[in-house]
Parts: structure tokens; C-alpha cells; sequence
């Protein structure tokens, strides 16, 4: 029986799920929801989801929300100890990574922004050192390492590059970040099905960016 997967293509955490199942050859029956429609509203959906939030999986009847977490929940089930090391310290530096992505880099490129591009909010200049901040960290995390948490590709890698894929689509530079544009064009490389899982979806979320900023621009 295969997943059913809600998703939208151009959300980052969404094209997070599609990497893993990608990596760990899953197939998902994907029902993709229009989200400025009003579709993650309906009752049915409500049922299986009542924070009405994509991705959202359904697996035999079991739903789930939150990538991260739909994330581990495959690995665990379907296998992909590479992806996720049962030794305590190896994922206990994965987990780190993906709350760091959670916690740090998402919020801070959402918060920066999305207010520009759905509300015609100009550029908070404080708030773009405060991304950059944190891209800092994040080359700092990459030193003498081949991928995020060590010389295998994990979660944390395909979580963050769903990531920095979204800042780099919205025209945030990260070329002066050399150990992240590094792993960048490693995990691009790397990562099964990157362009079908990820590469897709980030220009699609480009077009829409480009699309958003020509309206308030009118």
C-alpha cells in the first residue's frame, strides 16, 4: 500500500519528505493542496490534520504532520540507518542539525522574508544579519566535514538542503558561505532523485517568488 502524501511542491519542508522517500525508494500517492484555496480546510482534511499544516503523510490509516517528524517516521519504519545512525552520538549530531534547520535557519529566512513577498513589507536590514548569522553558523558546522553530520549523507543534509535551496530561490547570496556552497553542490549531486525530489519544487517556489514580487512591485 503506498503513502498518501498532502503536500504542496514549492514549500521546503514538503520537497524534505519527498527527498526522503526518494532516498529511501518509497512510493508516495501524492495529493497535492492548494493552499490560497483553502483546501487544507476542508473536514476531510481537518480529520487527518487539525493544525490544517502540509506536508501531512497517511500511512495505513496512521496520519502524520511535521516533516521532521514524518521524516524519522519513515526511516524508522522503512529502513535507512544511513540516513538516521542508531549509534547515540552520530544521531544525536543529526538531531542537532535538524533542529538547528527547525529552530535557527527556516524560521530566520521565513521571518526576513516572507513579510517582503506576501505583504510588501520592506527589507529589515536587522533581521537580514540575523539570517546571515546564522548561515555563518552554518558554514562553521560544515568545516572538515564532507556532509552535515559527518561523511554520510543523513537527514540533516537532506533537511537543510531543502533549506538553503529556498534561500538561494529567493535570491539570498550564499556564495560568500564557501563550506555551504560546498555541501551544496555535493548534496545536489548526491542526493537520489535530487532534481525530480527538490530541484523541481525550489523553481517552482522560485517562479511564485518572482510572480509575488512583480504584483507588489506594480
Amino acid at each position: 500500500m503506498s503513502i498518501d502524501l498532502y503536500y504542496t511542491a514549492g514549500s521546503a519542508p514538503c520537497r524534505l519528505v519527498l527527498l526522503v522517500a526518494a532516498a529511501l525508494n518509497l512510493e508516495l500517492n501524492l495529493k497535492p493542496l492548494d493552499l490560497r484555496a483553502g483546501e487544507q480546510l476542508t473536514p476531510e482534511f481537518l480529520q487527518l490534520n487539525p493544525q490544517h499544516t502540509v506536508p501531512t503523510i497517511v500511512d495505513d490509516g496512521f496520519s502524520l504532520w511535521e516533516s521532521r517528524a514524518i521524516s524519522r517516521y519513515l526511516v524508522n519504519k522503512y529502513g535507512g540507518a544511513a540516513l538516521y545512525p542508531e549509534d547515540p552520538k552520530a544521531r544525536a549530531l543529526v538531531d542537532q542539525r535538524l533542529d538547528f534547520d527547525l529552530g535557527t535557519l527556516y524560521p530566520r529566512f521565513a521571518t526576513y522574508f516572507y513579510p517582503q513577498v506576501f505583504g510588501g513589507a520592506p527589507a529589515d536590514e536587522a533581521l537580514l544579519k540575523k539570517l546571515e548569522e546564522a548561515l555563518k553558523f552554518l558554514d562553521t558546522f560544515f568545516e572538515g566535514q564532507k556532509y552535515a553530520a559527518g561523511s554520510e549523507l543523513t537527514l540533516a543534509d537532506l533537511s537543510l538542503v531543502a533549506t538553503v535551496s529556498t534561500i538561494d530561490a529567493a535570491g539570498i547570496s550564499i556564495e560568500s558561505y564557501q563550506n555551504v556552497n560546498k555541501w551544496f553542490e555535493l548534496v545536489k549531486s548526491t542526493a537520489p532523485k535530487y532534481d525530480e525530489a527538490n530541484g523541481q519544487g525550489v523553481e517552482m517556489f522560485r517562479a511564485f517568488v518572482a510572480q509575488l514580487k512583480a504584483k507588489t512591485e506594480l
